[in-house]
């Protein structure tokens, strides 16, 4: 299948439900499903299936579901599980996003599969699809003190414009996965975002993302 026509057939975004978790930081993947809700998939279908909070419609000719388990993160493969088999969703068409604490903040990195990495929303999905052949987006949250703390704590006034900007892109990284495939939006959104000392000296300029960077987190 040529690159640019991968069936992807459901975008799970990982989080955990509740008013107090909504603006923490595990709650990546449900803020960026939350940015594709409200630009080009506003007209999708919600409904309450497989534990989640599911959106169905079409996208470019294909059906596609956008997917936020209500499971919390540590047994989000449930959710998963459950909706994929449901509907014959192999693990190579589904495409999960999820936070990271071993990417800076707002850094972006798109990878076919590999290793849950210490990341339990992911280790739980690849014990339920018996799988760890999904495409993953994981968008950086930084490191900061104890790891379940930072995880769920609220990002400071500080950090939220470089959030904020995390979310655009990871929605934008989402779109263009879907139409150019994966490929291609890996060699536009695998890189660091650049200090203000770097745009100085290169205006412009993109700075590679280090290699090898697997999450590591709770």
């Amino acid at each position: 299948m040529a690159e640019n026509q991968e069936n992807y057939r459901l975008i799970v975004g990982l989080g955990n439900p509740g008013a107090e978790y909504r603006n923490t930081r595990h709650n990546a993947g449900f803020m960026v499903v939350e940015k594709l809700l409200e630009g080009p998939f506003k007209s999708f279908e919600e409904s309450h299936t497989a534990d989640s909070r599911v959106f169905s419609g079409r996208f470019r000719g294909r059906s596609l579901m956008l997917q936020m388990p209500l499971t919390y993160m540590n047994d989000s493969g449930r959710a998963v599980g459950a909706l994929s088999r449901r509907h014959g969703i192999e693990a190579s068409e589904i495409l999960v996003i999820s936070d990271d604490l071993d990417l800076d903040l707002g850094q972006l990195r798109i990878r076919k599969n590999g290793s849950d990495g210490g990341h339990n929303g992911l280790k739980s999905i690849i014990a339920e699809l018996g799988s760890s052949e999904f495409r993953r987006l994981r968008i950086g949250i930084g490191r900061d003190g104890k790891v379940i703390d930072h995880v769920l704590s609220a990002f400071t006034a500080e950090e939220q414009p470089v959030w904020d900007e995390a979310v655009e892109k990871g929605a934008s990284a989402v779109t263009e996965i879907l139409k150019a495939g994966l490929s291609r939006a890996m060699n536009r959104y695998n890189t660091r975002p650049r200090t203000e000392a770097e745009k100085t000296e290169a205006p412009g300029a993109e700075v590679p993302a280090p290699e090898n960077n697997e999450i590591k987190n709770n």
